[in-house]
């Protein structure tokens, strides 16, 4: 199996932004993995379309002088896995060698979490993606969206919008995001761990906004 350019695992093929699609959905806090996509596909001169055999939007990229693909299913969130397994059995992608981009409510926003494997943590999206896969050992990107405030259902509160107070933040956590994923192409998972699961300084700063209102 070939190696990232650092040798400390497989090269990763496969991006895998996880959303809701059409424009209703765009900009709500579930689709933070969309418009990190969307800020790589910018990044790396690549354009989003949809072919009808796949039920997903790509576009394809060259990093290292390999191709990649990135990926945004067009399922709904809970059904992702359906269009992402289906897509990598065809190109014969293993699970190592695709990373899954995905909103959390579990972490503050604007706070990421890398990590090669594991569970999906109450994510839908993620959880039919590693059912698909019949593995954990998937590698993900986690965006902090920030809990649902006292008495607002995570259901509601996922596909609601930034607050302007949050969106500088947000705006940030999505940079720092396509950042991390960059990372990963180019010097490996371990590497991009060290640099970016640390949490930012705006996400601080934030924090202590809150707690003084």
């Amino acid at each position: 199996m070939p190696e990232s350019p650092d040798t400390e695992g497989p090269i990763i093929r496969l991006v895998v932004g996880l959303g809701n699609p059409g424009r209703e959905y765009v900009g709500t806090r579930h689709n933070i993995g969309f418009a990190v996509l969307d800020r790589l596909a910018s990044q790396m001169g690549g354009s989003f379309f949809k072919e009808s055999k796949w039920e997903a939007f790509q576009a394809r990229v060259r990093v290292n002088e390999s191709e990649l693909t990135l990926f945004k299913p067009a399922t709904f969130m809970n059904l992702s896995g359906e269009a992402v397994g289906e897509y990598a059995r065809f190109h014969r992608i293993p699970s190592s060698s695709v990373l899954v981009v995905l909103d959390d409510a579990s972490l503050p926003l604007g706070t990421l979490r890398l990590r090669r494997e594991g569970g999906g943590g109450g994510q839908k999206g993620l959880e039919s993606v590693l059912m698909h896969f019949s593995t954990e050992q998937v590698p993900r990107l986690r965006v902090g969206i920030g809990a649902a405030p006292g008495g607002t259902d995570l259901s509601s509160h996922v596909l609601s919008r930034f607050s302007a107070g949050e969106q500088e933040v947000a705006t940030e956590a999505v940079e720092r995001a396509a950042a991390a994923v960059t990372c990963v192409l180019h010097r490996g998972v371990s590497s991009a761990m060290n640099l970016y699961n640390a949490t930012p300084s705006s996400v601080n700063a934030l924090d202590n906004t809150a707690n003084k209102t």
